[in-house]
């Protein structure tokens, strides 16, 4: 059976990312920092009829990342799609559970970004996406076959002040995925990148468009089966 690798995977978007792909014939690994949460959810999948295992990483341990794939292909044979979003919908969803808070990671304004609260963030969104996408990506360029999905807010695309520094890394992120995807044209491997616009579950700001991560998630599904497409914008 094709296997799903969810980086940063939680009771939102992870869990819903989950079950799409689960129903759909995937087996699922869910990758995150902290075991037990993860094998809730691996036993909600399990309830669900979706074969799922939990693994334990750091995306800011980057070793600890790539060890954790490594043990994912181990289990399932290979990885035949990456999804990439740690905590990239704490900032969007008003879901406190989803993601214990990440030390060092502070918000700030464009003329507020320093070096120092830049580079975490950079670190976080941007590197992670890098190792994990080449823990990957050379069985998949040996195979021809593959889907690299890699999540951030829609400020990579229309950045806010407030989330200045937060949108600076994630709009790198946004470029790389392009780039890569430019870069594997024709090789069966296919990298696209997701942008959330919304607020996602109830409590966001007044006025502020929302949706659910059930009504998100198909969207990834339509990357993994649509490889002409390098982007897609979630708007309610």
């Amino acid at each position: 059976m094709p296997t799903i690798a969810i980086v940063g995977a939680g009771p939102g978007m992870g869990l819903a990312i989950a079950r799409t792909f689960g129903s759909r014939g995937f087996d699922v690994a869910l990758i995150a920092r902290t075991k037990e949460k993860l094998q809730t959810l691996v036993d909600r999948l399990g309830q669900e009829g979706i074969t799922a295992e939990a693994f334990t990483a750091d995306v800011l341990d980057r070793p600890s990342l790539t060890a954790a794939l490594d043990a994912v292909k181990v289990r399932f044979g290979g990885i035949d799609v990456l999804e990439y979003s740690p905590a990239a919908h704490s900032l969007l969803e008003n879901s406190p559970a989803a993601h214990s808070p990440v030390p060092h990671l502070t918000l700030a304004t464009p003329s507020e970004a320093t070096v120092d609260n830049l580079q975490p963030q950079i670190e976080y969104v941007f590197y992670g996406a890098v190792a994990a996408a080449r823990a990957v990506l050379p069985a998949m360029r040996e195979a021809g076959a593959g889907t690299l999905l890699f999540t951030t807010g829609g400020g990579s695309v229309d950045p806010v002040p407030m989330l200045g520094n937060v949108h600076a890394a994630g709009a790198a992120l946004r470029n790389w995925v392009i780039n890569l995807g430019k870069e594997l044209a024709g090789s069966g491997v296919h990298a696209a990148h997701v942008a959330i616009n919304v607020w996602i579950g109830d409590g966001g700001p007044e006025g502020f468009p929302t949706a659910t991560s059930d009504e998100i998630a198909p969207l990834y599904w339509d990357l993994h089966e649509n490889r002409d497409r390098s982007e897609a914008v979630f708007n309610a």
